[in-house]
């Protein structure tokens, strides 16, 4: 289990975490939630060590962190930009951190090659890096990432650079190894459809404190505030409230006249966007198109989410 207590970090005048208490158990992932700046990256740097909290502790599997150095913490990264070596082939990137802890040549092969057979690049070991595509690079660097065993991984927006097929693949595929190998993970993004497919429980971080930390389905279905809603991506979020879309449909015969903006065609069904006299800018979604003299809609008071 990966444990923060109490974090607290400031760089000069700007505070990038305050307060910070979450619990990442083993085989499941925490999806750290927040816009560029919030203070996603310095989290996952003081869990590896890299960056030292000016107050509180890192505990994994009981054990506190803040004295051990990064090298001997065995937590792993993935990044962005893959990060792999050039001058060495796929399965010598998989074995890079083993050889580096001093495991011998012939062991730290067999053991990435396994690896490299998880995530279906075994054939593919003596290639070079540059003849792989995108997504096999990440696939060679998430094998790398599992070798040894680490007792905790960390994801800094390791899909974001993949189109969407690739992304939602890979996206399946580490979360498989992480609850197969049962190593609490923690996935920085500020992507929301990211977050809720991935993560076990969502924390959501806003200028470094923690607005909300729950289960997806939990942070959906009641944000704490109106910035926890709009980091969510949710529509229909003002400072007094939250509308989910599916409290909004269309009633010709007895629902409140509005205003409509906008009717857009989606892949499946279509986007409105009205002006509500009570409720002001509303969004949901229609099976048809509406028009300016249909646009008369109901909500259920009951789904409404409201702030303070």
């Amino acid at each position: 289990m990966l444990t923060l207590s109490q974090i607290n970090k400031s760089f000069q005048q700007k505070t990038v975490a305050r307060n910070i208490n979450f619990s990442v158990s083993a085989g499941s992932i925490t999806a750290i939630l927040g816009a560029s700046g919030s203070g996603k990256s310095t989290l996952l740097n003081i869990i590896a060590g890299l960056v030292k909290p000016d107050s509180g502790e890192v505990y994994i599997n009981g054990e506190a962190q803040n004295a051990i150095a990064p090298e001997h913490r065995h937590v792993a990264m993935m990044f962005q930009d893959f990060a792999l070596l050039p001058h060495l082939n796929v399965w010598q990137n998989a074995a890079f951190g083993l050889r580096m802890r001093g495991v011998n040549k012939a062991a730290a092969r067999e053991q990435a090659q396994a690896l490299l057979g998880e995530v279906g690049m075994d054939n593919m070991a003596e290639r070079h890096i540059s003849a792989l595509s995108g997504g096999e690079k990440q696939r060679v660097a998430l094998a790398r990432a599992l070798a040894g065993t680490p007792k905790v991984l960390l994801l800094d927006e390791p899909f974001s650079s993949l189109d969407t097929t690739l992304r939602s693949q890979l996206q399946s595929q580490t979360r498989e190894l992480v609850r197969r190998r049962q190593i609490p993970a923690v996935l920085v993004t500020h992507d929301p459809a990211e977050a809720c497919f991935m993560a076990d429980n969502i924390a959501l971080l806003a200028n470094g404190e923690l607005l909300q930390h729950d289960t997806p389905e939990a942070i959906l279905r009641r944000p704490a505030n109106a910035q926890a809603a709009r980091l969510l991506g949710c529509l229909n979020v003002s400072p007094a409230h939250y509308i989910p879309p599916e409290a909004i449909q269309l009633a010709p015969s007895g629902g409140t006249p509005c205003t409509l903006q906008h009717s857009f065609r989606l892949p499946i069904g279509y986007r409105i966007e009205a002006t509500h006299p009570q409720w002001g800018a509303i969004t949901f979604f229609h099976d048809h198109p509406v028009s300016a003299d249909d646009c008369r809609v109901a909500v259920d008071e009951s789904r409404v989410v409201r702030f303070g």
